[in-house]
């Protein structure tokens, strides 16, 4: 059995316990990369070969000397009688939007591809300073602009571990996907509408959106700065419980981090779910969107797979003594993706007007004769097409004339979508949920090309994670089966604020129910390579 195949808690154990070198892992966790991954992402990447296409591309930059320096220390820590922290020796990978002292920290974009991080990220530095080893910084969509990791300025674009002819999820694909094919053992990722459940979900792994505030987004380049959330992508709850414990807490860089005291995450798993009322809502089970030839609403119903998975979950918890509440209305979670739309891309707009060349990144080698032209032939030629289209929509929903119509109106949406959350959570109301339980997307993962283009379509992945995100509380993908084509069913509990311990509890008795599941015992497709 490889390493990478083992929990993260164990391979920290083992470290701790001076039974296994942190050196020794890191030689098992590049072995796995070399086997799997294929070559790293480029900008000017030529052909896609037949091989390409059978490999994983996870990775942007590979941190092989930090790496190996990393996991000395450690040993030499536990050779010393000192303790290395509770993530010993235990590999990670970093999504490229996250600053690392010292590495490319890309975002996935022409425009910071030269861009050499001067600090590192809180919550990374938390992870190392807890004994974690970072292998490299893993690809994503474009400044996190996509959900499916193809917009990326760095290809060949990540594939699904499950089938390289379908996409990752996005827009912490890499982060999944290297997770999946146990090409790191944990990761971090962000979400701002589903970017770490979504990827998590169509991987089959565990990906978790904390509250808004719980984990720093200080070294965090910005996507949308009031629902970006860091969060870990594991193999397993009772890693990604770990994973956060380590990460969590204030940060006096970050003025928008909480200042509650972190919990013990990982007694959460000891407990049971007997008397936890877990709801279920219809309004989770159909999807509105647009359709753009005849420009009305059109209501689908959720594929008869992912139906089932959640109608299985439920009964699972029931089994072992949770309370389940049906019909519980969520109306107004069906805007969460236009809302989404103009909200995010007002931040995006604002937060991308720093990219200039001025400081640091990309310049234009052209000709200019003043300021005025050099940012616009830099900006033109730095950034992709998705950048740029969520800077004019940005504009031009947040114009003066047409704030009120557009801008305004959805941060009163948003204010009704948690208004539902508080109502079905509230412990003195009609529902009182501990959980709602709903499936994490729509559908299983796309193929390659089938979606890309098409920005609107490639939004409603988001449909069912972005309510949480707009809320602000947290939420968690979980894998719940296989879907016929052999690709992974995701189950996402959503909880109240800063109640992580109620997510990790009832995942992880999820997990325990269904350990012996016969789609437990198929593994993604890129394992042939490591056999």
């Amino acid at each position: 059995m490889s390493l990478m195949d083992k929990t993260a808690r164990s391979i920290a154990e083992q470290v701790r316990r001076g039974e296994l070198s942190a050196v020794e892992v890191v030689e098992d966790a590049f072995e796995r990369i070399s086997a799997v991954d294929g070559r790293p992402g480029v900008l000017d990447y030529g052909e896609i070969s037949d091989e390409d296409k059978s490999k994983v591309h996870a990775f942007i930059t590979l941190t092989k000397d930090r790496a190996y320096q990393q996991a000395q220390d450690v040993d030499r820590r536990v050779s010393a009688g000192e303790d290395p922290g509770p993530l010993a020796g235990v590999p990670i990978t970093v999504k490229d939007i996250f600053c690392v002292k010292g590495t490319p920290s890309t975002a996935g974009s022409r425009m910071l591809a030269n861009f050499v991080a001067p600090y590192t990220a809180t919550p990374v530095e938390r992870l190392e300073a807890a004994g974690a080893i970072t292998l490299g910084k893993v690809n994503l969509d474009e400044f996190t602009y996509g959900s499916s990791s193809e917009s990326s300025a760095f290809q060949p674009a990540t594939r699904n571990p499950w089938h390289t002819d379908y996409v990752p999820g996005g827009s912490s694909g890499g982060s999944a996907a290297a997770v999946a094919a146990g090409e790191g053992l944990l990761s971090i990722g962000t979400d701002t509408g589903g970017s770490i459940r979504q990827p998590a979900a169509f991987c089959g792994v565990v990906g978790l959106k904390p509250t808004y505030g719980r984990v720093s987004r200080y070294g965090l380049i910005a996507f949308g700065s009031s629902l970006d959330c860091p969060g870990p992508v594991a193999r397993n709850v009772g890693d990604a419980a770990l994973m956060l414990s380590v990460m969590a807490g204030e940060d006096r860089c970050d003025s928008t981090a909480a200042t509650l005291q972190v919990p013990d995450y990982l007694s959460s798993l000891d407990k049971d779910v007997r008397g936890l009322r877990i709801g279920i809502s219809p309004d989770y089970m159909r999807i509105p969107y647009p359709d753009l030839q005849t420009g009305e609403v059109v209501v689908a119903d959720l594929p008869e797979e992912i139906r089932d998975a959640i109608l299985d979950a439920a009964q699972a918890l029931a089994d072992q003594g949770a309370e389940i509440v049906e019909n519980v209305p969520m109306p107004n979670m069906s805007y969460g993706i236009p809302t989404y739309f103009v909200i995010s891309r007002v931040e995006a707009a604002s937060n991308l007007h720093r990219f200039d060349g001025v400081k640091y990144g990309y310049r234009t080698q052209s000709e200019f004769s003043d300021l005025r032209e050099m940012y616009r032939k830099t900006r033109a030629e730095g950034f992709g097409l998705q950048p740029k289209l969520r800077i004019l929509m940005g504009m031009y929903v947040s114009a003066a004339q047409y704030s009120e119509q557009y801008y305004q109106r959805a941060l009163k949406v948003r204010s009704k979508i948690r208004s539902d959350f508080e109502a079905v959570f509230d412990p003195q109301g009609a529902y009182r949920l501990d959980t709602l339980l709903t499936p994490t997307t729509p559908t299983t993962a796309f193929k390659l090309g089938d979606v890309y283009g098409d920005t609107v379509l490639m939004q409603y992945a988001d449909q069912l994670t972005v309510p949480a995100n707009h809320a602000g509380i947290p939420a968690i993908s979980i894998p719940g089966g296989i879907s016929s084509e052999g690709l992974p069913i995701g189950l996402q509990f959503q909880a109240p604020d800063y109640r992580e311990d109620t997510l990790f509890q009832v995942g992880h008795a999820y997990e325990q129910a269904t350990l012996d599941a016969d789609w437990r015992k198929i593994k993604p497709q890129v394992m042939k390579f490591v056999e």
